[in-house]
């Protein structure tokens, strides 16, 4: 029933979003980890891995939401999430705690997880509106 596969693709696809998500901040903690020990790395540092883990812990959250106007509540928490993250990777590297080109990976993994989040949102806002 092509009704069943769409409901089979989005549990699919949501599930590696979990994954990606959980990968990203895997990351980011070994990026916090590698970081110099420096007050200004660390301070920075820890600003980044409180944001960077906060991401994947929104979406799980979301995941469990009981409308899709929630859904897309907590999927706003989770970009709250991504732009500091982003802004804090900008600050490792501004500050140059970080070389640019190094951060590059996690900048991208940000802006393609934005991305994700923002049509996710807007999906389920419109879901929620049409009830």
């Amino acid at each position: 029933m092509p009704g069943e596969r769409n409901e089979e693709d989005q549990k699919r696809r949501a599930e590696d979003l979990c994954e990606r998500t959980k990968r990203f901040a895997l990351r980011i903690i070994r990026l916090y980890t590698a970081l110099p020990k420096s007050t200004a790395a660390q301070v920075l540092g820890k600003q980044l891995l409180r944001s960077g883990t906060s991401v994947g812990a929104h979406y799980w959250e979301a995941r469990g939401s009981r409308s899709a106007a929630e859904f897309a509540s907590k999927l706003q928490g989770g970009l709250q999430e991504l732009r500091e993250t982003s802004y804090w990777l900008e600050l490792l590297a501004d500050a140059g705690i970080v070389p640019k080109a190094r951060l590059e990976p996690w900048r991208r993994e940000t802006q393609e997880l934005t991305a994700i989040f923002v049509s996710s949102a807007n999906t389920a806002k419109r879901r929620s509106r049409g009830k």
